[in-house]
């Protein structure tokens, strides 16, 4: 893949979250939420650098055309059943969204996973107004959201860990 190509990727993804409703500062704010209680000092800036550093990776701008495309294609009812009906009602058995989340979160290693988790299921933030089925077709993309702010939070935390070493 051609460097061009490479910058069209990462600037469509970051183009289709923002269509969907997402600013890098909302995903930021999930970093901060997830960080403060280790960093005290934690300052936004520091946020979006870490979330902006997780969107320059070529696995998380996959899931997110991957998952928005989907998302996108159950809220134009465009998918065949039964798949149609499970993306639309983001039934809780499905699991593939989280699957694709999960690649992101891998990105950064194992803390992600537990930053995953907990914001998964606190839904604070953007996730809340992408978890609401009033707003549009998000089955993947909460997932996707929670999971950039996640591995997000995790290159932060193996930053500090690296600062205080003297590394």
């Amino acid at each position: 893949m051609s460097e061009n190509e490479k910058d069209i990727t990462e600037q469509t993804a970051r183009e289709w979250l923002t269509n969907r409703g997402v600013k890098i500062e909302d995903i930021a704010e999930l970093v901060y939420y997830l960080q403060v209680k280790y960093y005290p000092d934690l300052t936004m800036d520091l946020c979006i650098k870490n979330v902006n550093r997780v969107l320059s990776k070529r696995e998380v701008q996959n899931a997110i055309l991957t998952g928005i495309q989907l998302d996108k294609l159950g809220e134009e009812g465009k998918l065949e059943q039964p798949l149609q009906g499970i993306i639309e009602r983001d039934e809780g058995l499905y699991g593939v969204d989280e699957i694709v989340a999960l690649s992101i979160v891998n990105v950064y290693g194992s803390i992600g996973f537990t930053n995953y988790g907990y914001i998964d299921k606190e839904k604070p933030g953007i996730l809340k107004y992408l978890n609401d089925k009033d707003n549009g077709c998000h089955t993947f993309l909460d997932d996707i959201v929670g999971a950039i702010a996640a591995a997000a939070s995790s290159r932060l935390a193996h930053s500090a860990e690296a600062a205080e070493a003297g590394d």
